[in-house]
Formats: C-alpha cells, structure tokens, sequence
C-alpha cells in the first residue's frame, strides 16, 4: 500500500494552489525563458539557456511531488477531532521541565511546518514524542540541542490557520 500524506485543509489548500501557479504561471514563464535564451545563440556556451532549464527540471519536479503527494493526501480537519490524545492535528502546549517555559505547538503535515508559527511536523522528533500521550504525560525528546523533558499541559482542536511557510518552493 502506498504511503499517505497527512495534511490540514488548510495544508491541502496552500498545495493544490501551489500547484495550479506552478502550471499556469511558473510553466509557461520558464518556456518563454527557454525561447528566448535559445534566441540567443550557442546553446553550449549560454548560460540563460543552462539556468532556464534548470529552472524547468526543478518546477518539474515540483510539480510531480505535489500531484504524488495530493493523490496520497490524507487530509485530516483538526477540528473534528476531540479527545486528551495528542495526535495529527492536535494543538498541545507542553511545559519544560528544567526550564518551567510553556511552548504551543500543532502538529501538522511535513509541508506545513514552520516553527516560528508554532506548527510541527508530524515527523519531528518532538511530534513523535507527544503522539499517543495525554495531558500529564511526560515525554523525553532528544534533539538537536539535547535531550528535553515536557510534560503536556494541554490537547487543543483547532483550525490550523494558514500562514506561508519558511520554505523555498
């Protein structure tokens, strides 16, 4: 069985217009590009014509991901959802222990993470932790900057609003 892609609706939102402006705009700009680095002359000295088509090959690839992984799409609206249990979705405020700082995260699909915004991956270590637990729970996250202890403090269900996300598409 092949491996679905969970999202948000606003996740799956920001992806399929993503995709519709990699066709309709991204596209045929970089065709004209090609067009008219080929007026150019010498296509094996040109570098508007190299930089065109690596352009294309990237916006290609982009645009295969973003089919591949809407044809997956597992779109899971936070707001159906109840329940102590923090899963896919879930808005939970966790305490540090050592430090007694309270940070709010929403876990959220890989292309919707932004920490400044305060959305996780599903596949962050973090996420991974607090997945399966309920408040009370204390969990032990090692990451990069060393292992934390967080204790969850609260399972929220809300709409994930959309903010652009800190990634180059």
């Amino acid at each position: 069985m092949a491996e679905r892609y969970p999202m948000t609706p606003a996740g799956h939102a920001w992806m399929k217009a993503r995709l519709k402006k990699l066709k309709e705009v991204d596209r045929p700009a970089n065709s004209k590009a090609i067009e008219i680095a080929r007026g150019h002359g010498d296509l094996s000295e040109n570098a508007d014509y190299d930089a065109a088509k690596e352009e294309q090959a990237m916006i290609e690839a982009r645009i295969r991901e973003y089919e591949a992984k809407l044809a997956l799409a597992q779109v899971i609206d936070p707001t159906s959802l109840s329940g102590e249990t923090v899963k896919f979705g879930a808005t939970v405020t966790v305490e540090d222990a050592e430090s007694g700082d309270e940070s709010t995260y929403t876990i959220v699909g890989e292309h919707e993470a932004d920490i400044k915004h305060g959305r996780i991956s599903v596949t962050a270590p973090v996420a991974r932790a607090l997945i399966g637990k309920a408040v009370g729970d204390e969990v032990e996250v090692r990451t990069p900057k060393g292992t934390r202890h967080l204790e969850i403090a609260a399972v929220e269900w809300r709409p994930v609003e959309w903010i652009e996300p800190n990634v180059i598409t």
